[in-house]
């Protein structure tokens, strides 16, 4: 939100924002251990570096980085903001290629999962 709480001026953290406070369906750990085995079934193509790769690779690909920053996660949306989103490398963010539809920011898709997952419980 702006100063003055009116409207939300980064809509990806505002919606993170607003599942943070939705009821969970698990324990955070829960949580991202569904959204990766989330990426890894989905069929998906991960545009990571402007290289494509399939959906088994970019599981195995964020579990690397998962083991390597979990102590700075304490969350999902975390999880999603500071290791699914975008490349520690080069900063340039991750895109999801799934049939039938339009790429789109991971952080984006993997939240519309958290969200799922969490209205299923």
């Amino acid at each position: 939100m702006n100063a003055e709480g009116n409207k939300c001026l980064r809509p990806t953290l505002c919606l993170m924002a607003l599942l943070s406070f939705s009821a969970g369906a698990g324990t955070p750990e829960q949580e991202i251990q569904y959204l990766l085995e989330s990426v890894g079934k989905s069929g998906c193509v991960f545009m990571r570096n402007e290289k494509s790769h399939d959906a088994t690779e970019a599981e195995a690909h964020l579990r690397m980085k998962y083991r390597n920053g979990k102590f700075w996660i304490n969350g999902a949306e975390q999880f999603i903001e500071r290791i699914a989103s975008k490349s520690s490398w080069s900063g340039q963010p991750y895109f999801i290629a799934c049939p039938d539809m339009d790429p789109q920011l991971s952080a984006e898709w993997l939240l519309k999962r958290l969200d799922t997952y969490r209205r299923a419980s």
